[in-house]
């Protein structure tokens, strides 16, 4: 197949989103299909605003993203994809952004006569009540039920989120599950030397926070069960890697806490590795990629019963799962998970067999014969 695969974050190291499509790019590749990137020119990135023809990346004019100014949108281009796509027709677009590009991906698709797929990565319309924008949270609702029901098939990354968008009314929709590098994430990564940079000894506990340092992810509760960790074991470390709008403040009123910036690859792998426990409270996830990746470290997780924790999470066995947006349940689950100290070890080991379990060959194998049926389906 001639893939044409419409995405606002590529490459890989931008954030976790862009991490899943590059592994279902080169996924798809390693199989034989032809894939070609369709994005904007990212902040990081020294490239010219259109890609050299015959390059696997066709890179599209952007703009600043609104409350994220690292990341960039594309515009609207659909003029540049109608002319681009008749050149080299794709047999399928797969479309995994809803702004600006993705909109004029699906016009150019829909005038051109080829089939449109597309992704669930980002709860949008749940991220507008943490900036002030609950206003529009109904009509950005609407608005993503429409983009999607224009495609042939909605993947979603997992169970309880295809049930809660079909109650909403969205169509045709398909669970893509996420798979985890447990051959990256491993406790193997483990070092004390790091842990030594952090203040903390052998026995010390360390609890990591790995994400976007913003307001949807609800990090005032991490910060919350970390101080209740601390008045029971007053060495216990808070370790937060990734930036964003919330860290100056962060800084500010907790000095002491780690801040680690941004880190990728093995780096990440080491911090992970390198903790003990993985606190994790967002609500507005669609998958929650750090929560497998965590897993694969050999950490114990405490996060809410939804999403990734849902699907791999077991209470008590090989990690800590609360009921969604229950405050007191996961400031209680701090209580629990450090009242049994002495089964982490054996929590940790189960944490990295599930891991070990989450292969992303069958999601290629899900994602081939989506993209498959669409590509066949007579217009």
């Amino acid at each position: 197949m001639n893939i044409a695969l419409v995405t606002e974050t590529f490459p890989p190291e931008v954030n976790g989103v862009a991490m899943t499509l590059s592994r279902l790019v080169g996924g798809m590749r390693a199989r034989g299909h032809a894939v070609e990137v369709v994005r904007p020119r990212q902040k990081i990135e020294l490239v010219a605003d259109a890609a050299e023809p015959g390059t696997i990346d066709y890179v599209v004019p952007g703009m600043p993203i609104p409350f994220y100014s690292a990341l960039r949108m594309g515009l609207p281009v659909t003029g540049h994809l109608k002319k681009r796509w008749r050149e080299r027709r794709p047999d399928v677009v797969h479309v995994a952004t809803e702004g600006p590009l993705g909109l004029a991906a699906l016009r150019a698709a829909h005038l051109l006569k080829l089939p449109v797929t597309s992704s669930f990565h980002t709860n949008f319309h749940q991220y507008g009540g943490h900036y002030g924008l609950t206003v529009g949270r109904d009509l950005a609702l609407r608005y993503l039920r429409w983009f999607h029901n224009r495609t042939r098939c909605t993947m979603v990354p997992a169970t309880d989120l295809k049930e809660q968008l079909a109650a909403d009314g969205f169509a045709r929709l398909t669970v893509l599950a996420r798979g985890v590098d447990a051959t990256l994430f491993s406790p193997a990564k483990r070092t004390e030397a790091l842990r030594a940079e952090w203040g903390a000894g052998p026995d010390d506990p360390v609890m990591i926070y790995v994400g976007r340092i913003a307001a949807e992810k609800n990090l005032s509760l991490a910060v919350e069960a970390f101080l209740e960790l601390q008045r029971l074991e007053p060495r216990a470390k808070f370790v937060l890697v990734g930036d964003g709008p919330e860290r100056a403040a962060l800084e500010t009123a907790y000095p002491t806490f780690h801040y680690a910036g941004m880190r990728r690859g093995e780096e990440l792998a080491a911090y992970y590795a390198s903790a003990d426990l993985f606190a994790f409270p967002s609500v507005t996830e669609t998958f929650g990629n750090v929560v497998t990746e965590a897993m694969a470290s050999g950490l114990v997780v405490l996060a809410y019963d939804y999403a990734a924790t849902r699907e791999h999470v077991h209470d008590g066995v090989n990690g800590f799962a609360v009921e969604l947006g229950n405050r007191a349940a996961f400031l209680n689950g701090v209580l629990t998970l450090r009242a049994r100290r002495g089964d982490w070890p054996a929590i940790r080991a189960r944490a990295r067999r599930t891991a070990e379990s989450i292969t992303w060959d069958s999601i290629f194998d899900v994602f081939e014969r989506e993209l498959g049926a669409a590509a066949e389906r007579i217009l």
